[in-house]
C-alpha cells in the first residue's frame, strides 16, 4: 500500500468525536495533525502493512504530517518479527516522537525475547537528550526488566536522571511506582533515601498509593515519606 492511499485509509476510518476528544489529551501534537483514528483500527491497519513487502517506504517516510501516522508508525515497529530490523527501525523513529501517546504505545513483541541485547540501547535512549526517547528507554526497562530479569543498576540509572521535562519525570514516578509492586524493596531505598527530585518523589508516591497492588500497609509507609513542600 502506497503512502497516499495509506493516507487516504487513515481518513476513510477518520472519527471526528474520538479526534476532538483525543486532541485535549495530546497537548504536543497540534490539533490539525490529527485525523482520529481509533486504537484498536490502527493496530489492525498495522498488521495488514507490516507483512507488505512496501511497507517500509511508509516507515521511511519520515517526519509524518500526521499524528495518527505516528501512532501507525508505533504499532507497525511493535509487529517486526525480526529484532536487528526492529531495532534499526525503532532508532530511526524516535528522533520524530513528538507526543507522549506514541512513545507509550511504541512496545515491540520481538524485545520480549530479547532482553540480553536490550540494555546497551536502552543506555542510549536514556542518554539522548530527547524528551520521547528519554521516556522510552525508561519504558522499556519497566516493561522488560521488572521481573526476573531485574538488576539494581537499572533503578539507580533512572534516578540519576534529572530533566524539567515533566513527561521525563512523570514516566520516572510511574517506572518506581510500578517498582515498588514488583521490586518494593529494592524500590523503596530510593524514596527512603531522598534519592529523586521532590516532585518526582512525592508522584511516585501518589501513583504508588493508588494501586491495588501495594498493600495499605506499605501505602501507609509510603505516605509517611512524602516530601513536605516549604
Amino acid at each position: 500500500m502506497k503512502i497516499d492511499e495509506i493516507r487516504e485509509e487513515l481518513f476513510r476510518l477518520q472519527d471526528v468525536k474520538y479526534r476532538d476528544f483525543q486532541s485535549g489529551l495530546i497537548p504536543t501534537a497540534p490539533p490539525e495533525t490529527q485525523i482520529g483514528v481509533r486504537t484498536p483500527e490502527l493496530r489492525k491497519l498495522a498488521k495488514q502493512l507490516v507483512k507488505q513487502d512496501d511497507v517500509q517506504d511508509f516507515l521511511a517516510d519520515l517526519p509524518h504530517r500526521y499524528f495518527d501516522e505516528n501512532q501507525l508508525h508505533a504499532f507497525i515497529l511493535s509487529e517486526i518479527k525480526d529484532f536487528a530490523w526492529c531495532l534499526e527501525e525503532v532508532n530511526r523513529f524516535l528522533p520524530y516522537v513528538d507526543n507522549w501517546a506514541t512513545c507509550d504505545q511504541l512496545s515491540p513483541k520481538v524485545f520480549r525475547k530479547h532482553h540480553a541485547e536490550l540494555p546497551e540501547p536502552i543506555r542510549a535512549w536514556m542518554a539522548s537528550g530527547h524528551t520521547y526517547t528519554i521516556r522510552f528507554g525508561i519504558g522499556m526497562l519497566m516493561e522488560h526488566f521488572l521481573g526476573e530479569d531485574f538488576d539494581i543498576a537499572y533503578p539507580e540509572a533512572i534516578a540519576a536522571v534529572r530533566s524539567e521535562e515533566y513527561y521525563v519525570n512523570m514516566m520516572i514516578a510511574w517506572y518506581f511506582a510500578t517498582a515498588l509492586a514488583k521490586q518494593y524493596d529494592a524500590a523503596l531505598q530510593f524514596l527512603e533515601e531522598r534519592r529523586l527530585d521532590p516532585w518526582t518523589h512525592n508522584k511516585t508516591i501518589q501513583k504508588a498509593v493508588e494501586s491495588y497492588r501495594i498493600t495499605d500497609e506499605q501505602k501507609a509507609y509510603l505516605k509517611s515519606l512524602r516530601i513536605k513542600k516549604k
